[in-house]
């Protein structure tokens, strides 16, 4: 009898009532054991959408992207039976939850601790990132490359990482810097990591960073100045 891994799945959300339940419904249950919608002070129908749609909504009134990741984490340490696999994906539907088995095979069955969903290698929806994103990933993963030796083409939400290794990493950050602190955390501590090509297609809504120029600069900022403060 093979016996299939414990997998929680977090997505945090800030006024995605018009995608959540999309994404909810397009998880693969029999595969995940619980799915946290961290509801980041959302002013819209957000944590009513996933809880009618079987998400288990987290509250997370601190605003901010590693914020509200964090209320997720923490909701899996008060579980008796922690997961073995913690996967992450936006709320906004430009992920494809149905990619899931994907993400989660090279950690079952290669060792691996952290899988990168890649959209640079990916199936990529035209007009689904702004050319300010897709330069942005470029010059990240190349000094992370450059700086830390570790290949990665993309700083893409869709992910999945070993839940005693996201421990190992101590994560903090409250915002933009979040998915970067993980991938240079995870080369600092030598993990072993690998990316899969995933699809991306335009998000429900407009988004919270990329759709505003403040928020395009303030990300880009952010993930430079993580990048070099963990040197």
């Amino acid at each position: 009898m093979i016996n299939l891994p414990l997998i929680d799945v977090i997505i945090p959300a800030f006024n995605e009532e018009k995608s959540i339940g999309h994404v909810l419904r397009d998880i693969p249950r029999p595969l995940v054991r619980n799915v946290f919608v961290c509801n980041n002070n959302s002013t819209d129908r957000t944590a009513e959408v996933a809880s009618e749609n079987s998400g288990l909504v987290v509250d997370a009134p601190i605003k901010g992207y590693g914020s509200a990741c964090l209320a997720g984490m923490n909701e899996i340490t008060k579980l008796e039976t922690k997961p073995d696999i913690v996967v992450f994906l936006d709320g906004d539907y430009s992920d494809y939850p149905e990619e899931i088995p994907m993400l989660i095979h090279p950690i079952v069955d290669k060792q691996i601790d952290m899988v990168i969903g890649s959209r640079a290698t990916g199936d990529l929806e035209r007009g689904s990132m702004t050319p300010q994103q897709i330069f942005g990933n470029w010059l990240a993963t190349t000094l992370i490359r450059l700086f830390y030796k570790y290949e990665f083409t993309d700083l893409g939400p869709f992910r999945a990482i070993r839940y005693s290794s996201l421990l190992d990493l101590e994560m903090n950050d409250p915002d933009f810097g979040w998915t970067v602190e993980m991938q240079v955390k995870a080369a600092k501590q030598g993990l072993a990591c690998t990316e899969i090509p995933v699809k991306y297609r335009k998000r429900i809504g407009q988004s919270k960073v990329s759709g505003t120029v403040k928020g395009t600069i303030l990300a880009g900022h952010k993930i430079l100045w993580t990048i070099f403060k963990l040197l």
